[in-house]
């Protein structure tokens, strides 16, 4: 079967868009669905309470009350953890176009229906109905982990500012996000329903669960103090494995979950899981360089100081001072004034955003060799680019000396 290396300019371009916003559109009609199943009270609930009521058993008092705690310990906290959408990448409005009027945000769970199983008009599209519906379920229930991580991360980072306005946990308190967090999990796993699809998150979950341990590993003494011994191989694999984990099981859960659903032939499936391994990469590449970078790390610039996995500090620590070498207490403002002020800092910002284009730049080569079609390579590029692109600015601007 042969993949599709380049994506022609002509008439079926808009057309693609249009598609991409079409399923993101649906996605967004789906989650609305899935966000209000949560945040109603069953049926039999308010069933029961009208039974009480009609007998002049309980108190309506009572009831009333237990309405509005719920509402704001449980369905509220769901509700700003699902509906967020400040600061979100998103393709733009577009006037004329499907749901032209809002902002949308892609799927990878799409992509992999429409390369799979054919676009609309398309010679030897498949009636998927039961596919489309395992998608539709997937694509929801990716979404809604990656809100739920959002909101577990945060409060273990520390994280105040998610996409520009207040994290769950400043909003209604750390016990309520840790709840809303799991009960997220558990919601999204149950509405996902296909068991090979199941399977594929529950991996996800924890493959990201494992990254995030060793990630907040890098705030303690013993593990700075390993680090700061280990040699720069040996560091460079330990952020490779972090990153894979962290930040490349985000790629890769909604891919692996689309694939699951719909029975994708192994091979194709090493090739995608690679794929999304390094755009992980690059993305967490781009996530710590724009910790240098203002404009792009924006309040968090020059703040990530407290732990030791950004790469960047992992490449600069062979030249550290020894006391603090051997300590471990290289950390906060001291690895802060280490970092800002070392000779090599603008040579390493280069090289790893270089590193980081040409990961981008050879996943979605490898995607493309699996497309169907060109409008399927083009509905790819649609879909990774809208964020994607900013690796290619962040390169572009340290090139410029914008940097630190």
């Amino acid at each position: 079967m042969p993949g599709v290396s380049k994506v022609s300019d002509g008439s079926g371009i808009s057309g693609v868009e249009d598609l991409v916003r079409s399923d993101a559109a649906l996605l967004e009609d789906d989650l609305a669905a899935f966000l209000a199943s949560l945040t109603t009270p069953p049926a039999r609930q308010r069933e029961r309470q009208g039974q009480e009521q009609r007998q002049g058993q309980g108190s309506s008092a009572t009831e009333s009350l237990y309405d509005a705690v719920l509402g704001r310990s449980l369905y509220a906290p769901v509700a700003d953890a699902v509906g967020s959408k400040v600061g979100q990448e998103a393709l733009a409005p577009a006037a004329g176009a499907p749901a032209g009027r809002a902002p949308l945000r892609p799927s990878m769970v799409f992509w992999a229906y429409r390369n799979y199983r054919g676009f609309p008009g398309e010679a030897g599209e498949e009636d998927s109905g039961a596919d489309l519906d395992a998608v539709r379920r997937a694509a929801v229930a990716v979404r809604v982990l990656l809100k739920a991580a959002v909101a577990l991360d945060d409060i273990q980072d520390g994280s105040g500012i998610r996409y520009g306005e207040p994290a769950l946990h400043v909003t209604h308190g750390i016990p309520l996000a840790l709840n809303t967090g799991s009960l997220l999990i558990t919601a999204a796993l149950e509405h996902a329903a296909e068991p090979a699809v199941v399977r594929s998150l529950l991996e996800s979950v924890r493959r990201g669960l494992t990254g995030q341990a060793v990630d907040v590993s890098t705030r303690t003494v013993l593990t700075r103090a390993e680090l700061v011994a280990a040699p720069l191989g040996e560091r460079i694999a330990f952020w490779e494995s972090m990153a894979a984990l962290k930040t490349g099981t985000l790629f890769w859960m909604p891919l692996d979950a689309a694939v699951a659903a719909l029975g994708v032939v192994e091979d194709e499936r090493r090739v995608l899981d690679e794929a999304m391994r390094d755009l992980g990469l690059a993305s967490q590449l781009f996530n710590d360089l724009t910790d240098f970078v203002p404009g792009y790390g924006g309040r968090q610039t020059h703040e990530d100081f407290g732990q030791l996995s950004n790469r960047v500090f992992l490449e600069l620590l062979d030249s550290a001072p020894a006391g603090p070498r051997a300590s471990g207490e290289l950390v906060g403002a001291r690895l802060k004034e280490f970092v800002l002020g070392h000779p090599d800092l603008r040579e390493t910002l280069l090289r790893l955003a270089a590193e980081a284009v040409e990961l981008k730049r050879s996943a979605m080569e490898a995607v493309r060799g699996v497309c169907r079609s060109e409008r399927s390579a083009r509905y790819f590029d649609v879909t990774i680019e809208r964020k994607g692109h900013l690796i290619d600015r962040l390169h572009a601007t340290l090139l410029k000396g914008e940097d630190a």
